[in-house]
């Protein structure tokens, strides 16, 4: 019998679509296409990638047989930093890329990095430097986005089996929103379908808090994980007046991963290509 063919790997339709929301916000939302900055995340996020991997092996690989997956997740956050993170200085977008890569192997816990990389590079970034912001404006709100986000961003969270935590955070802050735009203000429906069909948030739904390598392990951990990060975005949104919270406090409960893991426990995530290997042998790999 022939063997069973090995499934795709959920990072390369992760990337196919953010290339084609790039595509998309430049073609037809007529962004400035800032292809210097394109270049200075994607170009440092590879080139620190490749250099954590050469470390961690204790040799020099070559670029022509660089087999880790890291460069898949390093490619994935960097093309989020080209959709969110705004700046006027290229030396900013070179802090915003190396954070990203970083942080997968400076913050650890049981071989498990703590933060989403893209979200912990953005709120560094925007932190110390000052000069850098994120653009949740840049997307519109259209309806077309809308349905476009969502139905390429349900493809990737099935791949992974993280749909659960997606929902999760969708239905608890667009519930919450809701209830306090049309129950309790009464403003009209048309600013409640504004808000929610964003294409940052849909982005973030879709594409960061389902990162598996960073959500709790168990289900009902990762709801509960969910829920509190969108009750949190929602009320610094709402009463602080706060922009892109989500992205925020998806940073600063990123702690709380270990603990849920650890109160309830479950099988850790691996990216498909790599179950098929034994433990020993998977020391890249479980880096990234």
């Amino acid at each position: 019998m022939d063997a069973a063919p090995k499934p795709t790997d959920a990072r390369y339709f992760q990337m196919a679509f953010q290339l084609l929301f790039l595509s998309y916000g430049i073609l037809f939302l007529q962004w400035k296409a800032a292809w210097m900055e394109y270049s200075l995340y994607i170009g440092t996020g590879l080139l620190m990638q490749w250099a954590a991997d050469s470390i961690t092996s204790k040799k020099i690989i070559s670029p022509l047989h660089w087999s880790s997956g890291g460069w898949k997740s390093a490619l994935v956050s960097c093309f989020s930093l080209c959709l969110l993170l705004k700046t006027n200085r290229w030396y900013i977008c070179v802090l915003a890329a190396a954070l990203t890569v970083l942080s997968k192997y400076i913050f650890r816990y049981k071989g498990k990095h703590i933060f989403n990389p893209s979200a912990f590079g953005i709120v560094a970034t925007i932190l110390i430097t000052k000069e850098a912001w994120l653009s949740p404006a840049q997307w519109g709100s259209g309806i077309v986005i809308f349905f476009a986000v969502c139905c390429l961003g349900l493809i990737v969270v099935t791949r992974v089996q993280k749909l659960d935590i997606t929902l999760a955070f969708l239905f608890t802050f667009t519930g919450l929103l809701f209830t306090r735009q049309i129950i309790y203000l009464n403003w009209s429906f048309d600013v409640f379908v504004q808000s929610v069909s964003t294409g940052s948030l849909l982005l973030f739904s879709f594409f960061m808090i389902s990162d598996p390598k960073t959500a709790p392990n168990h289900k009902a951990a990762r709801i509960i994980w969910a829920v509190l990060i969108a009750a949190v975005a929602f009320y610094l949104s709402a009463f602080k007046w706060m922009n892109s919270t989500p992205i925020y406090v998806l940073v600063f409960a990123a702690p709380l991963v270990p603990i849920l893991d650890w109160l309830m426990k479950a099988k850790r995530f691996e990216w498909h290509s790599t179950k098929s290997l034994p433990i020993s042998k998977q020391s890249i790999t479980q880096r990234i």
